[in-house]
């Protein structure tokens, strides 16, 4: 061209450039043979069990990649030249030039009968195989007890990275092969990132090495921090300091079974569907059964984090910090009212134990062996189921404003520096009588939580003078603050703080005029 004047110019060109990953070498296309599968009659029938809902993906919302890559669809190339793997089961007639495909290793040219046959040196895809593995490995081609037992089974658990080459495939070549899908729900697991949301590498230094959090922290607070990390449709941020947080709830149990086992003696078990129980333990029995009911419904919906913050809050937020110490006053009281309180602290302790178990498996056994308990292992033990003759709602609704009193009460102490040890008075006023009738009732148990020396109750009148008071739904509290704060130095706090609201409340006005 250039001799002949028909170049017009010569300049470089930059082209993406493919290189071998092994020695670098560039690596130049090469028109070749290859092994296809046509794709789309396999394509139909997997779109079509999704869409049915014979197999669930979870979170739902991976249905839309799922069907956007089957029904855009692309004919399998199989073949690869590589030296491991299943050989192709196709034998080419060095005499006549056909292909023979066979199950069983054949002996001649199906075409042409000449025994000069050689078979096809490239081996198969390795997800071409993989596709398979929900029934060639239970014996499939023949009808075997274990194929006809775990084919189909209930749930994969798999990564979204994986979710056409290995999900849909086995889809495809489980209902081509078995006229069955392979299982019911595909779980979808979330990637665990950096506690920044910064994939894990080596090169930035942010590797969180599971068996060095294990070392430090313990299995049970590392498997449990997953699972409460665990959101659908979400990757896992995943810092050292939440497992270091967990692990404070492992101590909370530990310690939670040991005050249990520290108050056994005389233990005798009690039918509790048949005892007359105080409404603290009616009350605690209520919410163990409506978690049970919360954990299973989650965990039935793959919600893993659902699941074990529900056990968490009610562990360590309704049992231990309300119960227990509810406890101590039954338990001091000897007789018919500690042996009650004992059958309810190991009953709650119990189940509470199984449902934390798939969670925490270690210590939930190592607790459950050592109190009184029914079975062999916690292992093999059933997994609780809520027993609805123990829901209360009453109870629940009268214990949630007594539990809103205390915590007013509590309150106060913290706002004004009360030492926690410290004894004070408090004042219940309400308007009408049938409000202060259940604080009066459980008026033991809020002196004890609130460590109260006096509690007294006001129908109506006027407002206690001088005291810190707290409105709530049904009544006010007021703590007489006389003889415990320094009243004139908390005028000249409170008017400061007025002070600097009413400055702020005027520089907001002044934004919003202009």
């Amino acid at each position: 061209l250039k001799a002949q004047g028909l170049l017009e110019k010569i300049e470089d060109y930059e082209v993406v450039l493919g290189k071998c990953y092994r020695c670098g070498d560039v690596v130049e296309p090469l028109l070749s043979k290859q092994w296809f599968v046509k794709m789309k009659p396999l394509a139909t029938p997997a779109i079509a069990a999704v869409e049915r809902g014979f197999t669930r993906l979870v979170p739902e919302n991976w249905k839309n990649l799922y069907f956007d890559w089957m029904r855009n669809i692309r004919d399998w190339c199989i073949s690869r030249q590589i030296w491991w793997g299943h050989r192709l089961p196709a034998w080419t007639c060095k005499d006549c030039g056909e292909i023979t495909v066979s199950r069983e290793d054949p002996e001649a040219c199906a075409h042409c009968g000449s025994e000069n046959i050689v078979q096809e040196e490239d081996v198969l895809d390795t997800w071409f195989s993989s596709a398979l593995w929900p029934f060639s490995t239970l014996g499939w081609p023949e009808d075997t007890p274990e194929l006809r037992l775990y084919y189909p089974t209930s749930l994969l658990v798999t990564s979204f990275d994986i979710l056409f080459f290995w999900v849909a495939r086995m889809l495809m070549m489980g209902l081509h092969f078995m006229g069955a899908v392979p299982f019911r729900d595909v779980y979808i697991h979330a990637l665990v990132r950096d506690e920044k949301g910064q994939k894990m590498s080596k090169s930035r230094g942010n590797v969180i090495d599971p068996l060095v959090m294990i070392e430090k922290y313990g299995t049970d607070a590392f498997r449990f921090t997953l699972a409460a990390l665990a959101a659908q449709g979400r990757d896992i941020k995943l810092a050292e300091s939440r497992i270091e947080g967990y692990r404070h709830f492992v101590n909370k149990i530990w310690n939670a079974a040991r005050f249990v086992l520290l108050n056994l003696d005389g233990y005798e078990k009690v039918d509790l569907s048949q005892a007359t129980l105080p409404k603290e333990s009616r009350w605690i029995l209520s919410r163990l059964q409506k978690t049970i009911e919360r954990v299973r419904r989650s965990l039935d919906e793959y919600e893993f984090d659902q699941a074990a913050l529900g056990i968490y809050h009610f562990f360590w937020h309704e049992f231990c910090d309300w119960y227990v110490e509810m406890s101590k006053r039954f338990l001091a009281q000897g007789g018919e009212a500690k042996r009650l309180a004992q059958n309810v602290l190991v009953e709650v302790l119990e189940k509470s134990l199984r449902l934390l178990h798939p969670f925490m498996p270690f210590v939930t056994e190592e607790i459950w062996q050592a109190i009184p308990h029914e079975g062999e292992a916690l292992i093999v033990a059933p997994y609780p189921r809520p027993q609805r003759a123990f829901i209360d709602e009453g109870v629940e609704a009268e214990l949630n404003k007594v539990k809103e009193l205390i915590v007013a009460i509590r309150a106060i102490r913290a706002d004004y520096n009360l030492h926690p040890t410290q004894e004070i008075k408090a004042i219940v006023r309400a308007e009408r009588e049938e409000k202060l009738t259940l604080f009066q009732e459980f008026s033991p148990v809020i002196k004890q939580l609130a460590r109260l020396k006096t509690l007294e109750f006001q129908l109506g009148g006027l407002r206690p003078k001088g005291a810190a008071s707290v409105v709530l739904a049904d009544a006010e509290v007021f703590v007489p603050l006389e003889g415990l704060v320094d009243v004139a130095s908390e005028l000249k706090k409170l008017k400061k703080d007025e002070e600097k609201t009413l400055k702020e409340l005027s520089r907001v006005k002044g934004r919003l005029e202009n």
